[in-house]
C-alpha cells in the first residue's frame, strides 16, 4: 500500500509502523513531526520505520514526535512485533530484531484468534554507568545522585537500557502528581547532567515486588506507559535494594511484568494491540515539510 501505516499501542503508549520503502518521501525530522502531530496530522508517540538488518531477522529505526530518534523502546518492540506477524512478514514466533540500542530477541504470544496480543522481550541488560546514558558526573555508578531540577533538590538512579533514563524515588507510602510531571519531566529530560537529554521516571515502590512510575519520555513528554521506563525504573528499584524481582510495574495505561536477573538483564512481557492500517492521503503528504 502506497504510504501505508499500521497503528497500534502498548498499554496507551501508541505508535505508527511504516515501511521505508513503500512511502513516496523520506521520513526527515519535520515530516515526522508533521506525522505524530494529533491536531494536524495522524497523532502518535512516535514512529516505527523497517529497515534492513545484517545482524537480526529485522532492523527496528525508532523516531520521536519531535523527529529526533530513540535507541530503544519496549513498547515500540511489542508494536513492532505485532505488525510483523499481522501483516505476514514473518509466520514466526521467535525472532531478532536490531535496534539502534542493541539486539533483541522477541516471542509471540498468539491467542485464540491468531492475534499476538503480548510479546516478551528480552531486552538486554541494565548499566547505571555514567558513560552508558551519558551523565557527565564523575562517579563510578549513578546511585541515588544528587541533582538540582526545577527548584528541587533530588536524587536520582541513572540507567542505561539501551537508552537513557532517570529514575526519582519517593518513599513508599508517598506519592507523585501529575503536576510534579510535569514540572520535573521536562527539567530533567534537558538537564546539562544529561547531554543527549533522558528519559524520565518518577517512581514510589507500593509493594515488595511492584512499583508504581509516572513517565516522561525524552522527544515525547508524559507518556501512558513505556516498556524501556518500566526496566530502568525496575532495574534501579532492584539496585536500592527497595524491592525484589520479578518486579510488577504499575503506569497510568496499565501494568508490565520485568524479570530483573543477577547480572541486571532483563525481560519484558506485556500486551499490545492493533488498531488501525491504512494509508496517507496524497493531499497531506503533500502538506509535509
Amino acid at each position: 500500500m502506497k504510504n501505508g501505516f499500521f497503528r497500534g499501542h502498548g498499554l496507551g503508549n501508541d505508535y505508527v509502523v511504516m515501511d521505508p520503502k513503500e512511502l513516496s518521501f523520506n521520513l526527515t525530522p519535520g515530516k515526522i513531526r508533521g506525522i505524530c502531530d494529533r491536531h494536524w496530522g495522524l497523532g502518535s508517540d512516535g514512529i516505527l520505520a523497517l529497515v534492513p538488518s545484517k545482524k537480526a531477522d529485522f532492523g527496528l529505526r525508532i523516531y520521536n514526535p519531535d523527529g529526533s530518534e530513540a535507541e530503544k523502546s519496549g513498547n515500540g518492540l511489542r508494536i513492532f512485533a505485532r505488525y510483523l506477524h499481522a501483516t505476514g512478514k514473518t509466520k514466526k514466533r521467535a525472532f531478532t530484531v536490531e535496534t539502534k540500542g542493541g539486539l533483541v530477541s522477541i516471542t509471540l504470544h498468539v491467542d485464540r484468534h491468531g492475534d499476538a496480543a503480548a510479546a516478551t522481550v528480552e531486552m538486554g541488560r541494565a548499566t547505571f554507568q555514567p558513560s552508558a546514558l551519558p551523565c557527565t558526573l564523575s562517579v563510578e555508578e549513578l546511585i541515588q545522585s544528587p541533582i538540582e531540577a526545577a527548584g528541587r533538590s533530588l536524587q536520582f538512579t541513572g540507567v542505561s537500557v539501551g537508552n537513557p533514563h532517570c529514575v526519582v524515588f519517593k518513599e513508599a507510602g508517598q506519592s507523585w502528581t501529575r503536576e510534579e510531571l510535569l514540572t520535573l519531566g521536562p527539567a530533567l529530560e534537558n538537564h546539562p547532567l544529561f547531554p543527549k537529554r533522558t528519559n524520565v521516571q518518577l517512581a514510589v515502590p507500593t509493594g515488595p515486588k511492584e512499583i508504581f512510575i509516572l513517565i516522561w519520555e525524552r522527544g515525547a513528554g508524559e507518556t501512558q506507559a513505556s516498556g524501556s521506563s518500566s526496566c530502568a525504573a525496575a532495574s534501579a528499584a532492584v539496585k536500592l535494594g527497595l524491592v525484589k524481582g520479578p518486579v510488577k510495574v504499575i503506569m497510568p495505561g496499565g501494568t508490565l511484568n520485568i524479570e530483573v536477573a543477577k547480572d541486571f538483564s532483563l525481560t519484558m512481557k506485556g500486551p499490545v494491540a492493533e488498531v488501525a492500517r491504512g494509508s496517507l492521503s496524497p493531499s497531506f503528504v503533500r502538506t509535509l515539510r
